[in-house]
């Protein structure tokens, strides 16, 4: 074949795949036949490519949730695309001829609102003695209940670590602002159960007017607090005290966290570098570069903020992985605790 040829052909060839992306919608794409490829095992950076390469128009298709990079069936790396709901119509046949597969998640929200604490003496919801543990509820005056993350440090400076959406109330709370253990919906009271005051966060841009959606890395806020007031290890229910040097998620990593309504849970790591729309009370987000998680009951409502630190046992064990902030019926999305703690000049103080 000629140069010339091959160009045309290439060309050709990307033309029609473009027309299969909108026009030809699809089944399972586990049954495509072997005229669609597989990435090499371990080209985790061609899957990457392709999933960016094709994120616009996969999220534009109605009822599409994300996308992310997973290990397939076969064992080597697959795009992955996340489903609101079954039957969605639109799907491409293939992208750039290499299959990809669906899985049916839900819509992805916030894991903010929820119901008030039991008052068990085990039950993450309650007020605890000062310091109070990471993993128990916490928020903004004016936010119900999230989850401590950790005790982080900067210099000398003590803060609690949760997210936008639990310690600054989804951009629309002010420096300054009492945070709460427990929650509002908790019991807590402004100001008898402060433990800090509202220090920084990094501002949610929400799609406007959806689907046009400006990129987010991180859901995360700091509020200023003290060794008083905030321990650094979860109840004794829980996993202790997380390490401080972190760890990268990697597929079918096993992880724990300790959250605010599950309490000590545990999950495997499914998914690299999604994106997603995740749904809060006043409108829909886009986020990048995010982990995925799967484990039934990893995570629910009021869960917002936890820390997910590696399982097992040893020198590797409990180690930042990510930072909780969204799920759906039966995943977890969590940002890279990296790009967290970057953000703020922060270190995990653990362990």
């Amino acid at each position: 074949m000629s140069k010339r040829n091959g160009v045309r052909f290439a060309t050709l060839a990307a033309a029609v795949v473009l027309d299969v992306l909108f026009f030809r919608p699809i089944g399972d794409p586990a049954t495509v036949g072997p005229e669609f490829l597989s990435f090499a095992h371990g080209d985790f950076a061609a899957a990457m490519a392709v999933q960016e390469r094709y994120n616009q128009d996969l999220l534009g298709i109605p009822g599409v949730a994300g996308t992310a990079v997973g290990i397939g069936l076969n064992g080597l790396p697959v795009v992955k695309v996340y489903l609101a709901h079954s039957g969605v119509l639109g799907l491409p046949a293939s992208l750039d001829g290499h299959a990809f597969v669906t899985e049916v998640t839900g819509e992805f929200t916030g894991r903010g609102d929820m119901p008030p604490a039991t008052g068990d003496e085990a039950d993450p919801k309650r007020s605890f003695p000062r310091p109070v543990p990471i993993g128990v509820s916490t928020g903004q005056v004016d936010v119900t209940a999230g989850t401590i993350a950790a005790r982080v440090v900067s210099g000398a400076d003590v803060f609690a670590l949760s997210n936008n959406h639990v310690y600054a109330n989804r951009n629309a709370a002010k420096l300054g602002d009492h945070i709460l253990q427990p929650g509002t919906v908790d019991g807590g009271v402004n100001p008898d159960d402060a433990i800090g005051t509202l220090h920084d966060f990094e501002p949610i841009r929400f799609c406007a007017p959806f689907p046009t959606c400006p990129e987010n890395r991180i859901d995360a806020a700091i509020a200023a607090t003290s060794t008083e007031q905030l321990g650094n290890s979860t109840p004794p229910n829980g996993y202790g005290t997380p390490q401080s040097e972190t760890t990268a998620a990697r597929l079918g990593m096993e992880v724990q966290k300790y959250g605010r309504t599950t309490g000590h849970t545990t999950g495997k790591v499914t998914g690299i570098n999604a994106t997603m729309n995740v749904g809060f009370r006043d409108g829909t987000a886009r986020f990048v570069g995010q982990i995925m998680i799967s484990g039934n009951g990893f995570s629910a409502p009021g869960d917002s903020g936890s820390l997910i630190v590696s399982g097992g046992s040893g020198s590797n064990a409990r180690r930042p992985v990510g930072l909780l902030f969204a799920g759906s019926q039966n995943s977890t999305l969590a940002n890279p605790i990296d790009v967290v703690l970057k953000r703020f000049d922060i270190t995990i103080d653990g362990s």
